[in-house]
């Protein structure tokens, strides 16, 4: 008798009793600006690339993968988050970038009405104004199979940084 013959079918269906429960990955993408910032743009388009070419694979593996999108438009949701630079893309709750670094970003500068800095990314000793779509997929790989765990999220007090600041400040001055 094979296995087609006993109804039983590799576990996809349950009826083995071992169906396998997906594992969820948690992508959280937050940005200040989607309509002019070329920096928030060519993130959001490098991330949904990433997670398109690698979740067939993860699927296969027994990951599910669920992107947040959150517009970081307020104090308040930088607080909640605790926004440090945008763009920012965590995984699992970890920042992919090891450190902040920013450079002045015209649009979001022009967008607020002040000099505003934005988040480069650093990657394999490059600076890139968009992180490249091998650092996200490296960046899922290495969560799900492993690395440095020591870098998930401590409990430092979360202060909103001065540029944020100054960017919502700007805002709120020029919608009155």
């Amino acid at each position: 008798m094979n296995k087609n013959d006993t109804g039983c079918c590799s576990c996809s269906s349950g009826c083995c009793g071992q169906e396998q429960k997906k594992r969820q990955i948690i992508i959280d993408f937050l940005y200040l600006d989607l309509s002019v910032c070329t920096r928030c743009q060519g993130t959001e388009t490098n991330l949904d690339d990433a997670v398109n070419e690698v979740s067939t694979v993860l699927r296969a593996a027994g990951f599910e993968i669920v992107v947040n999108k959150v517009n970081i438009n307020s104090r308040v949701l930088a607080i909640e988050h605790h926004f440090l630079s945008s763009p920012t893309i965590r995984v699992n709750g970890r920042d992919i970038a090891l450190e902040v670094k920013e450079t002045s970003c015209k649009e979001c500068g022009d967008l607020c009405g002040d000099s505003v800095d934005c988040r480069v990314w650093v990657h394999e000793g490059i600076e890139y104004t968009e992180p490249p779509k091998s650092m996200i997929i490296n960046a899922i790989l290495k969560e799900i199979y492993g690395g440095d765990s020591s870098s998930t999220s401590t409990n430092v007090e979360y202060e909103i940084p001065q540029n944020l600041i100054t960017f919502f400040d700007s805002l709120e001055r020029k919608e009155d």
